[in-house]
């Protein structure tokens, strides 16, 4: 079975290049759907949703996966569902 993730990864600030981050998170992840959202006062953020095996500590490899990448602050998951 598998599960459903959508994280928002966030950048170091508005300077960072989003698309970069947005390129380097489709070479790392397997992606169902990927988009770039205006967050407030210039900053975007790079909201991706994956299909993960429903085991225990998946969906924190992916989460862990993209705060690796160079230019991320942050990776919340904002979204988890069983399929």
């Amino acid at each position: 079975m598998a599960i459903s993730v959508l994280l928002k990864v966030m950048p170091e600030g508005t300077d960072t290049d989003v698309d970069r981050i947005k390129e380097t998170v489709e070479e790392r992840v397997k992606i169902e759907d990927i988009r770039v959202e205006e967050v407030a006062f210039g900053l975007k953020a790079v909201k991706v949703l994956t299909l993960v095996d429903d085991e225990e500590g998946a969906a924190d490899e992916v989460e862990d996966e993209l705060s690796d990448i160079e230019g991320v602050r942050t990776v919340e998951v904002e979204e988890v569902n069983k399929l």
